[in-house]
């Protein structure tokens, strides 16, 4: 009974690990943008997308390679869209998101048939590899192509000139700009690279659900958010960190597959997520005017 318990603890474990790489992944890049003091709202919406047209090509006869090309290029210019409205016509970063949040989820709803709601059938052989395939310790090559990202995005942070300039940016924009730093070129970069990491977790929702569903992604916006603050990064920007923003990702797919089991409905997992999001920023506010007094 304690091995057939231990089977089913680690089973649990390699299921929430497989299930939280989109959001892990979208994450790292989100990470970024608000340490620059911005927002992206359309990470949700961006993730349904990719995964709808990722099936939709892979329906229409396109070969797995590129039908990932072409997804992960449309990820890309979703980033280039958010980055574009947000630098070259100065909108403010929540309504610019807010809008691709919408634009890019009636996108998705628009190519899925009316009556199912989805992208199914038809799909095919191995269409599930990548997000259920194991690759090593029972988990799938989706998973640890997303370990290979955190690694990348925490280097990109810690050691590269734009996770400097990220800092630089979210600290002071004026300062930035004063020293020469290209802010609109480093900002659409973090945008279009956020873009890029949301098109890699609609493929892999896509390959763990084996269809396009253009719901995959609702909601992870306000997951995103509540995992970057409880990993501590600053809500106005200067400071932040990628490896404590996965611990904080982890620990929101944990409770969100928690409430799952429990059989608690979609709405009151909706409601206990704003609130956990609600204190998250209430403790944060409330640390940072008792540092500043």
């Amino acid at each position: 009974s304690s091995v057939s318990m231990n089977c089913r603890s680690s089973a649990n474990i390699i299921n929430i690990l497989r299930m939280s790489v989109p959001i892990l992944l979208v994450s790292c890049g989100a990470t970024l943008i608000m340490v620059a003091a911005q927002i992206d709202l359309s990470v949700g919406s961006m993730v349904s997308l990719s995964g709808v047209i990722y099936c939709i090509l892979l329906k229409n006869g396109f070969g797995f390679l590129a039908a990932t090309l072409l997804t992960l290029g449309l990820g890309v210019f979703m980033g280039y869209i958010n980055g574009l409205l947000v630098m070259k016509l100065r909108i403010v970063p929540v309504i610019a998101t807010l809008v691709t949040l919408y634009l890019f989820r009636g996108i998705a709803w628009t190519l899925t048939p009316r009556r199912i709601g989805l992208i199914k059938g038809n799909m095919p052989e191995g269409i599930n590899d990548f997000a259920r395939a194991p690759v090593a310790l029972g988990l799938p090559a989706a998973f640890w192509l997303a370990v290979a990202v955190i690694v990348i995005m925490v280097i990109i942070q810690k050691k590269t000139v734009l996770g400097k300039y990220t800092a630089a940016i979210g600290g002071n924009i004026t300062a930035a700009e004063l020293s020469g730093i290209n802010v609109v070129w480093i900002i659409w970069i973090l945008y279009m690279i956020t873009g890029f990491l949301a098109s890699i977790g609609g493929i892999a929702r896509a390959s763990y659900l084996s269809m396009g569903d253009p719901m995959t992604g609702n909601l992870m916006e306000l997951e995103v958010i509540i995992a970057i603050l409880l990993g501590g990064t600053r809500f106005y920007g200067g400071e932040g960190s990628v490896l404590k923003t996965v611990v904080g990702a982890l620990i929101i797919m944990c409770v969100t597959i928690g409430m799952t089991v429990l059989w608690i409905p979609p709405y009151w997992q909706a409601f206990a997520k704003g609130i956990v999001l609600v204190g998250t920023v209430a403790v944060y506010t409330l640390i940072t005017h008792k540092v500043e007094e």
